[in-house]
């Protein structure tokens, strides 16, 4: 394998990580209500960080609903040039009810903005959606829109059902009223799940500190450091050899992966029912460490032959985190059930994809004697990362390498079509 292209996936990888934060809370929501008589009302429910940063307000983590009213206008006049609603009546024009309502979770505060849609003389069957709030900003954005309450579709209150995801490529997408949406909020589920793994940089990172030796297998190798051959004494290393086969070893990853898709399905499970909870900074920093000690596996084993353990161990952490994503999409209910088996497969299908990309490539190239070298790098560079991220989290600090390599990287990697 050519050098420079070592050097280059080794930059590649270098950069990457920190040009992409991991459980970032890039989702923006829509709730609507929908009356037999009364029409249909709603709220927008957007994270109070993303406004500071994003419209230059300052409301800092857990704002209170005075301090957001003072830059009502602002948000209000950017909801408007970045959300429609309209049906075969027309355009729908969103009212604004001055109402704000704060709600607070573990790493920040949603602001909800409650409106109602003008000119609903006749509830209509189908209603056209348009929601890209800070599509343009961030292009890891994704929104979503829930059903709160739906007269035409038999919904009953308090039964949260996603209904349709917004995506910079899907922005304006057309919600059937008169369907119960229980297929759409499961498919859309599963949608979050694999998007979540893909945008999910730390999640990605663990899973190539564990796909990363799957093409090879250690040795242990006996050497004779002895001059005397009468007491000549034997020590040892080990050795990377290439795999024989492809399917052997593609099926031995994908055991490991599953040992990680039963832990995160059990924690995530447990955390969405309310029955676990832990603080969002614990576990955000297991989490990180949880890749470091992966990749420091591969340099220096510490679970020979047990690599299972460790995808099991901190796939019960990565569960948690992935808890956090749900809590921000804010949907329960009999539902939840759906919610979290689609979610779950998801995921699952968004690991199988990564595999399906990484692995083949480095069944390709493991002959090589650059491959041994080239898996310490990469090792190597996740510990890095690792102690980066632990230390962010654990102290919960921003690093200011975040932001400019943000701003380095975000455009190369959206002209490749990345993200």
């Amino acid at each position: 394998m050519n050098k420079n292209i070592v050097q280059f996936v080794f930059i590649l990888f270098l950069l990457l990580p920190f040009a992409m934060n991991a459980h970032r809370p890039d989702r923006s929501l829509i709730y609507l209500r929908v009356y037999e008589t009364a029409g249909i009302d709603g709220r927008f429910e957007i994270m109070a960080s993303e406004l500071d940063k994003y419209l230059g307000i300052d409301l800092g983590k857990h704002p209170s609903v005075e301090e957001v009213a003072v830059y009502s206008e602002k948000i209000q006049k950017y909801l408007l040039a970045h959300s429609a609603f309209s049906s075969v009546y027309g355009k729908h024009n969103i009212i604004f009810t001055d109402e704000i309502s704060i709600l607070n979770i573990d790493f920040g505060s949603f602001v909800a903005i409650h409106f109602k849609l003008d000119n609903i003389v006749q509830l209509p069957d189908e209603l056209e959606v348009t929601y890209s709030v800070f599509f343009d900003e961030n292009p890891l954005q994704t929104n979503a829109l829930g059903m709160e309450y739906n007269w035409k579709a038999g919904l009953i209150n308090n039964e949260k059902i996603m209904a349709l995801d917004f995506t910079p490529g899907q922005k304006t997408k057309t919600l059937d009223l008169t369907d119960t949406s229980v297929w759409k909020g499961f498919m859309a589920m599963m949608k979050q799940g694999a998007w979540h793994i893909w945008i999910g940089i730390d999640h990605i990172l663990f899973l190539l500190a564990l796909i990363l030796p799957s093409v090879v297998r250690r040795e242990k190798v006996m050497l004779d450091i002895g001059n005397n051959q009468a007491v000549a004494t034997k020590s040892s290393r080990w050795k990377w050899i290439a795999v024989g086969e492809f399917k052997p070893a593609f099926w031995y990853i994908l055991k490991i992966v599953t040992f990680f898709t039963i832990a995160h399905t059990i924690t995530l499970s447990l955390a969405s029912l309310g029955i676990i909870n832990l603080p969002s900074r614990w576990v955000e920093s297991i989490i990180a460490f949880s890749i470091g000690l992966a990749a420091y596996h591969n340099i220096k084993p510490i679970f020979m032959g047990k690599e299972w353990a460790i995808a099991f161990i901190f796939g019960l952490f990565h569960g948690f985190g992935f808890a956090t994503v749900l809590s921000e999409l804010g949907f329960k209910g009999e539902n939840l059930s759906l919610s979290l088996l689609g979610f779950n497969i998801g995921v699952e299908l968004g690991q199988v994809v990564i595999i399906l990309l990484i692995f083949p490539l480095l069944y390709v190239i493991r002959k090589s004697k650059l491959y041994p070298k080239l898996l310490v790098w990469l090792s190597a560079l996740l510990i890095v990362i690792s102690l980066y991220w632990l230390i962010e989290r654990a102290f919960d600090i921003d690093m200011p390498f975040d932001e400019y390599l943000n701003g380095k990287i975000y455009p190369i990697v959206r002209f490749f079509g990345l993200v």
